[in-house]
């Protein structure tokens, strides 16, 4: 069987963005259960925290491995326009949270506990990776322009 090349591509920078991601998940998994469970910030604040921690390591870890090839423009307006993708992100992963917190609360009648939360959580990382990826590989880390 003989696989397309674009999709071979797509394919290699898919799987090199799902490892940065997957670490950067670990990391941000940890801060959010180090800032809600050992020092007892909110929610939202903690996850937005821990995003932007994670935050460094997705930069380095896309602009050097998953998308070193592709076009570089300045490095200003490369990481104004990732900055921007991950306030939205970010926007939106704490949202998520604060909507499945609450979902789940109405549902169980009571504080939801970690078990849901950390799914809660797990659930908003993965609308976000799928939406950073798309963002990433169309408007971020452009495609060379031949």
């Amino acid at each position: 069987m003989k696989i397309h090349p674009r999709l071979r591509r797509l394919a290699s920078v898919g799987s090199r963005f799902l490892i940065v991601g997957a670490i950067s998940t670990l990391i941000e998994i940890g801060v959010f259960n180090l800032l809600v469970y050992g020092l007892g910030m909110g929610l939202v604040w903690a996850k937005i925290i821990a995003s932007l921690v994670a935050l460094v390591n997705a930069y380095v870890g896309n602009r050097e491995w998953t998308f070193r090839n592709r076009d570089r423009r300045t490095r200003l307006n490369e990481l104004t326009l990732f900055l921007i993708t991950n306030a939205v992100c970010t926007g939106l992963g704490a949202l998520l949270v604060w909507l499945g917190v609450q979902g789940a609360e109405l549902l169980l009648g009571r504080d939801p506990g970690p078990f849901a939360v950390n799914f809660v959580n797990l659930v908003s990382i993965v609308v976000v990776v799928l939406l950073r990826f798309v963002l990433y590989h169309k408007v971020v880390f452009r495609p060379k322009v031949v």
